[in-house]
């Protein structure tokens, strides 16, 4: 059976006008949209609602995953005790938030304003049912204060009890006010007269407690159910009814484990990337085909529930199904009404979105991947999904629930069957209330005095005021305290620095127009801004720019020791040029050998592997495999020494000196051998775009890095993460080096100075590499670099060799296993063991912490300390012209990169194992795809724990340089 992605036309199943593509396009937006783990590209991981407000995109995600769009108000109230959030940032919010219903009162217990800032300030703790039963009966909640009152407030309460009371003793009036009260009977016993008078301090606080508790209590049970009714604060929104719901609910079998068992393996398998050691059968015909061909094979469904599923796929295959016929048959078996269809195959998509997202962004976004998906993947992926669906469904029915299998019967009695836990919401919101009262000091008597109508306001506004919204106020308050303090920050020091360039005017005019001793370009990423910082306080002579990090050179990138092309520019950009590094010619022979060496090494590793999987392999494993203890406890406890003998080693194989290829010869670019490169005037292009984005164009040192950023551990499946976001995730070396390539060529000189941009001949272009782990520094082609340059150059890797030092003593502040009275030197060593240890799950914090993204000439930030938490793009407003052209592409670069860095490490944060992937300790990597959570689960997306344990949480802050007609221009184009 040919592989299929359209419908039959022919069938009365399907039709073309059916909108199945449609939908299952639509579902496949709300999916994870990271891609292979070796290419790990920061997004923003709710895509899918872009086109609503912040607020309005959080909860709707929420709704659909069940995942938390904020920190917990724990969480919040913590940084509100560290002063990260001020009371007066609070209270701006509220009033910015409330404007004028700010003052409204709330039936006389104060105004609108202070009950929602009361209830911002203190915890008011919900529970369950038994939880909360639990508290009244065993704790002290009534009988002693919450520790929040002060004394004077508890005191005041009390005295105010005290008199209430005993003015109704002495009027007689105190049984027809119980009686107005409808205490309970043991309540009552205690409140009389004679015993009211004899009370100490303990009884007069346990029985204003009780007064007040016993009030609120009895008053909200007489408001209309309508008004406390509960609202929505749980999981996930369910798009569509699914009948694993309710088995799930009546025999406690997940049919979802039964069918993701099954799905998780082959899934892995067909999307293998290299390293499964079996080949699935008619792979090359699809998912569908390969699935119902495997299983249709005797003994191939040693599982009960799957009895059935061998004659089933016999005869999808008989009768030549596509995907879509099957998936229009499984909603007819599954009796799903045509209006809830949609809702339902986006839920079932949803219900493994890891593996759904995967193979989605194979089909659609990996052409550059060893084994891309074939078109349809998803749609097969979702037939396959409902054809075991059934199967379990109906065993489950019929071997736990003792029904009959019907699935139309059990969607029909769907909502019979789905027993819903019906609590008593009064009860809970009782107890907000009486810690409200507490904290904001209502007497009985007042709470007493209240009608019905004045307890239907009140109860109304605690639950206008629900937990997200809370969060949301927090979390508002949290980003306008940072953004106020960075803006100050930034103000002031703009006001030193001007002053300070005038004062240098006036008396040394010749120092502000000297030219730079170096310039250092580095990529925009966040962890450069220290470096960058530490290299202009060593030697204030020196300059630094930053730009995003593929420095304008869109490419795919092959090394001389990689098999596959790789993606190097953001992940908005698709790249038309191929670029190969090569060994010199007089090397071709040794680079052969070499490369030869490497394949044998491959293989031999390989084959290695496989075979520790079969019954011989895996005895001698078990006989000899303790002699791999030695090396694996060596990477462990000597880390540095480890890595550079596998690196002696590793140079054996590894490649002679190289160059890139840059220049082509054929008219269009491809991947050919002639075809690849680019064309003279593509690389005047990219070099002049460069230099004028970043406002270099006067002022030019004899030396000018250009100095890509990567980052490089061991033992660590989300490396890629780590590398630079504007090269989609892989290491920036190769585009600063090809860039330092294009500039140094004299004809692009040429034509730069006919674009009037005239380049001095003295200057010579270097490119660069940053490791920002070990803080290692490399350059490329110094073969190449004059003689008379040198000078220059050495002076510039002094400064640099310096500035690691510092920089590395500057991020051991972060981590445990440092000293705070580490040295320089011994934190340099520190930084080189993280990357190289076995057992190290944080060798760098990465982009932890990102906040700002300034856009702006450097003098704005130059000598301020950011702590590492700012993406730094070089630009110059004066050079621009009036449509604010050279902004406008510097922005369509910075802001995907950033706001998906920025939001990724955002809501990998607030919910880890919602929208992160959890701790790093139980995953497996598998297919060279992603990694699970121990041997089999759905693919985890986002980031570890361990990656985001010192993230705050907070939008990014873009602070640009231009005027507001500038950026509003831009922004509508």
């Amino acid at each position: 059976m040919a592989h299929s992605t359209l419908l039959d036309e022919g069938s009365p199943v399907e039709s073309a006008a059916h909108p199945l593509h449609s939908w299952i396009h639509d579902a496949a937006h709300l999916l994870p949209s990271q891609g292979p783990i070796t290419v790990f590209v920061h997004h923003n991981t709710l895509h899918a609602f872009e086109d609503q407000g912040f607020y309005e995109g959080v909860a709707a995600g929420k709704r659909v995953f069940g995942c938390e769009p904020f920190l917990s108000e724990d969480s919040y109230r913590q940084k509100l005790t560290e002063g990260r959030i001020r009371i007066a940032d609070l209270e701006s919010v509220l009033l910015e938030t409330l404007q004028d219903e700010a003052d409204s009162l709330i039936a006389t217990l104060g105004t609108r304003f202070s009950l929602r800032l009361a209830m911002l300030q203190f915890p008011f703790h919900s529970q369950t049912d038994a939880e909360l039963n639990w508290l009244l009966a065993e704790t002290d909640v009534l009988t002693r204060f919450r520790s929040e009152v002060d004394s004077l407030s508890r005191d005041r309460l009390m005295q105010d009890t005290r008199r209430w009371l005993l003015r109704a003793c002495e009027e007689n009036c105190l049984d027809a006010l119980l009686d107005q009260l409808n205490l309970p009977a043991n309540v009552r016993q205690q409140l009389n007269c004679h015993q009211i008078s004899q009370w100490s301090e303990s009884q007069w606080e346990a029985n204003t407690l009780t007064l007040m508790w016993e009030i609120i209590r009895t008053r909200i049970s007489s408001v209309d159910q309508k008004v406390w009714c509960d609202t929505d604060e749980s999981g996930s929104d369910m798009l569509a009814r699914r009948h694993r719901e309710v088995l799930l609910q009546q025999s406690g079998v997940d049919t979802d484990e039964l069918v993701h068992d099954v799905l998780i393996r082959f899934c892995s398998t067909f999307l293998d990337q290299g390293f499964a050691s079996w080949k699935l059968p008619e792979k090359e015909q699809g998912m569908f085909v390969s699935f119902l061909t495997l299983y249709a094979t005797p003994w191939s469904s040693p599982t009960r529930w799957l009895a059935r599923l061998q004659q089933e796929c016999e005869q999808l295959l008989a009768r030549q199904v596509t995907p879509e016929q099957s998936i229009r048959e499984s909603l007819e078996q599954l009796a799903i009404p045509p209006h809830l269809q949609q809702d339902f195959l986006t839920a079932s998509l949803l219900a493994l979105r890891g593996w759904a997202g995967m193979i989605w962004q194979m089909e659609t976004s990996a052409e550059w991947a060893p084994h891309p998906a074939a078109s349809g993947s998803l749609t097969e992926f979702l037939a396959l999904r409902l054809l075991l669906d059934r199967h379990a469904l109906r065993w489950v029915d019929e071997q736990e629930c003792g029904g009959t299998g019907s699935l139309e019967q059990l969607w029909e009695q769907t909502p019979q069957r789905m027993h819903v836990e019906v609590t008593d919401p009064s009860h809970h919101l009782a107890f907000e209330i009486f810690q409200l009262a507490q904290v904001r000091g209502w007497e009985p008597s007042a709470l007493t005095a209240l009608n019905n109508e004045q307890w239907t306001v009140l109860v109304k506004e605690v639950r206008a005021f629900p937990r997200l919204q809370r969060q949301q106020v927090y979390h508002q308050a949290f980003e306008r305290r940072f953004r106020n303090q960075a803006l100050d920050a930034i103000a002031v020091h703009a006001t030193r620095r001007r002053e300070r360039n005038a004062e240098l005017q006036k008396h040394r005019p010749a120092k502000l127009a000297a030219r730079p001793v170096f310039q250092l370009i580095t990529c925009i990423d966040d962890r450069e801004e220290s470096f960058r910082r530490h290299i202009e306080e060593i030697d204030p002579e020196g300059e630094t720019l930053g730009v995003a990090g593929f420095f304008g050179v869109a490419m795919y990138y092959r090394g001389a020791a990689d098999a596959h092309y790789t993606p190097l520019c953001p992940v908005n950009i698709k790249p038309v040029h191929f670029v190969n590094e090569e060994p010199l010619y007089s090397l071709e022979l040794a680079s052969r050998r070499r490369a030869e060496a490497r394949r044998r090494l491959g293989r031999a590793r390989h084959q290695a592997h496989v075979g520790t999987r079969t019954f011989l392999g895996g005895l001698l494993t078990g006989l000899l495999g303790s002699l791999a203890a030695f090396p694996l406890v060596a990477r462990i406890l000597f880390p540095r020494t480890t890595a550079r003998i596998r690196s002696l080693f590793g140079e054996i194989v590894s490649p002679p000196a190289t160059q890139l290829r840059i220049e082509r010869i054929a008219e269009q670019p491809g991947r050919r051998h002639d075809e690849l490169g680019y064309s003279l005037d593509e690389m005047v292009t990219i070099v002049e775009g460069t230099l004028r984005a970043m406002g270099l164009t006067s002022k030019w040192s004899r030396v000018i890095a250009f100095c890509g950023h990567g980052s490089s551990s061991v033992n660590n499946p989300h490396e890629s993460a780590y590398n630079c976001g504007a090269c989609s995730g892989s290491r920036g070396g190769p585009n600063a080096r090809a860039f330092a390539q294009m500039a140094n060529d004299f004809r692009v000189r040429m034509r730069l100075i006919q674009n009037g941009l005239e380049i001095p001949e003295d200057t010579f272009f270097i490119g660069g590499y940053h490791n920002t782990c070990n803080d290692s520094v490399q350059f490329f082609d110094l073969e190449r670099l004059p003689p008379t340059h040198r000078p220059d150059f050495e002076r510039m890797v002094a400064v640099i060799n310096e500035a690691r030092l510092r920089n590395a003593h500057e991020r051991c502040r972060r981590f445990e296993s440092a000293d705070l009275s580490i040295s320089p030197a011994d934190a340099l060593r520190h930084v080189e063991t993280r990357s190289e240890d076995l057992s190290q799950v944080r060798p760098e914090y990465n982009h932890a912490t990102n906040s700002l993204c300034f856009v702006g000439r450097r003098e704005w930030s130059r000598g301020l300390f950011l702590d590492r938490r700012a993406f730094l793009t070089s630009y110059d407003p004066a050079q621009d012209d009036e449509e604010s052209s050279i902004l406008a592409r510097i922005l369509s670069a910075v802001i995907p990169v950033c706001a998906g860095i920025n939001l990724e490490y955002y809501f990998s944060t607030v919910d880890t194992e919602g929208y992160g992937c959890g701790s790093k300790l139980p995953h497996n990597i598998t297919s060279l795809l992603g990694v699970m959570t121990g041997a089999a689960s759905d693919l985890r997306p986002g980031l570890s724990a361990q990656m985001v344990e010192i993230h705050e949480p907070l939008r990014i802050l873009f602070v640009v340089e231009t005027t507001p007609a500038a950026m509003e221009r831009i922004m509508k184009d």
